[in-house]
């Protein structure tokens, strides 16, 4: 049978939304009210849509850059038709270093939150943490995708639960009292953990595939971006409005420690029921789902890159490369939270701007559509489309310089260059 050409089935826009929206809500969430702390509500709330707008665009210019392939085409494989080996290797390392640095900063968390639970050696709770929760990736994509089903259902409860604890009690006051012309320059060190927010691009020839229509795809790719930005607004809301923004300095001056967060929160909310609890489960759920679907993908990558073959012992040598690098750093430098994001924001803003419009200004300029013929080993049936972003080279340019200004972000924060609140 042929999946991506069965008339029998018809992909709902509803289904590619929601995977949208899984990718993209995850783990990096729980940075979002820290890292936007210094503009507060309005000034974060303002850089988010400016951020899903232009996400969206940037996965949008990657459905243009598709179109003249045949389904099942990879990122990979058309970026080094269009630019070269060079600049599909460049870009090839920043998705690995993407997926390693967020393996590596949810392998220090989780065993920083552990180690508060427990007491128990952060550094040994992150090596029980890695050792246990990989093994499902080692085990199968059938196993990774059970256990995740069961998380995000937790996951989806427990925000509705948390949400709706918070929102009854948040104060007006919280939200707009801190909305001055001078916090706007807090705004660019949360733009690095935005973009991470919407890194949703590594499953936009996916969405191709499954719907063999771009339009049906850029649809999808839109309600999903949408549906996550309103999941972070109310996120940040029931946040801002219930914790007085000077109690952020103690989350900040940790590095944006998601255990840290945790323990303001739980501090501010005390007294609350279950509340308190059910945020760390929340948090603690989202690391863990986070953790086990960032590694397949760079499980998947690095089998891929280095021919390793599907058995035990194949899968065993893509374990040991996926898994252990992470660790070992996390075990020797376990830097912030929010540090680790924001280095990971740093090669995103390759792949997931600069290049899509690299792609799309050559596919334009060259005509590649005329030239693309579907291969023995493809659909027969797919011809180029006609799709193309509207915008011109002005969206193209907004959002290479986007990427280019998350690059600049991101080095100049290494070296306190950034303004800070503190």
């Amino acid at each position: 049978m042929n999946f991506f050409n069965n008339p029998e089935r018809q992909p709902s826009i509803v289904g590619g939304a929601c995977i949208i929206t899984c990718v993209c809500v995850g783990a990096g969430m729980l940075g979002l009210p820290t890292a936007g702390s210094g503009g507060w509500f309005i000034w974060s709330s303002i850089a988010m849509i400016a951020t899903m707008i232009i996400m969206t665009a940037s996965g949008c210019l990657l459905l243009e850059a598709y179109k003249s392939y045949p389904y099942r085409s990879s990122f990979s494989t058309v970026t080094r038709d269009l630019l070269g080996p060079k600049v599909a290797l460049i870009n090839n390392l920043a998705v690995y270093f993407v997926g390693a640095i967020l393996l590596y900063a949810y392998t220090t968390s989780s065993g920083l939150i552990i180690e508060q639970y427990t007491q128990a050696n952060s550094t040994l709770a992150s090596i029980i943490f890695v050792l246990l929760f990989s093994s499902i990736v080692w085990h199968s994509t059938r196993f990774v995708d059970r256990v995740s089903v069961v998380l995000l259902i937790f996951i989806v409860l427990s925000f509705f639960f948390i949400t709706f604890g918070l929102i009854g009690s948040i104060k007006p006051l919280y939200l707009v009292e801190n909305f001055e012309s001078t916090n706007a320059k807090y705004v660019l060190s949360l733009l690095p953990i935005a973009l991470a927010s919407f890194g949703y691009h590594h499953t936009v020839s996916t969405l191709r595939d499954y719907y063999t229509d771009e339009h049906k795809a850029q649809t999808a790719i839109i309600y999903g971006a949408l549906i996550s930005l309103v999941i972070y607004l109310i996120w940040q809301a029931s946040i801002y409005g219930n914790i007085p923004r000077v109690n952020f300095s103690e989350i900040i001056a940790a590095g944006g420690n998601v255990e840290v967060l945790i323990g303001v929160i739980g501090k501010e909310l005390s007294g609350r029921d279950m509340l308190p609890t059910v945020i760390s489960a929340f948090s603690s759920a989202a690391i863990l789902s986070s953790f086990i679907g960032v590694g397949l993908g760079v499980f998947d990558f690095l089998a891929d890159a280095f021919q390793f073959e599907n058995n035990k012992n194949g899968r065993f040598k893509t374990w040991m490369v996926t898994f252990i690098p992470p660790l070992v750093l996390s075990c020797l430098f376990p830097f912030g939270f929010l540090t680790s994001i924001s280095y990971a924001s740093l090669f995103a803003a390759i792949w997931a701007c600069i290049i899509p419009a690299i792609l799309v200004k050559k596919l334009r300029s060259e005509q590649y559509n005329e030239k693309v013929k579907p291969d023995n080993n493809q659909d027969s049936s797919w011809q180029p489309s006609e799709y193309s972003v509207p915008g011109g080279n002005f969206l193209l340019i907004v959002v290479a310089l986007f990427g280019f200004l998350i690059l600049g972000i991101s080095l100049l924060n290494s070296f306190n260059l950034i303004p800070q609140y503190n």
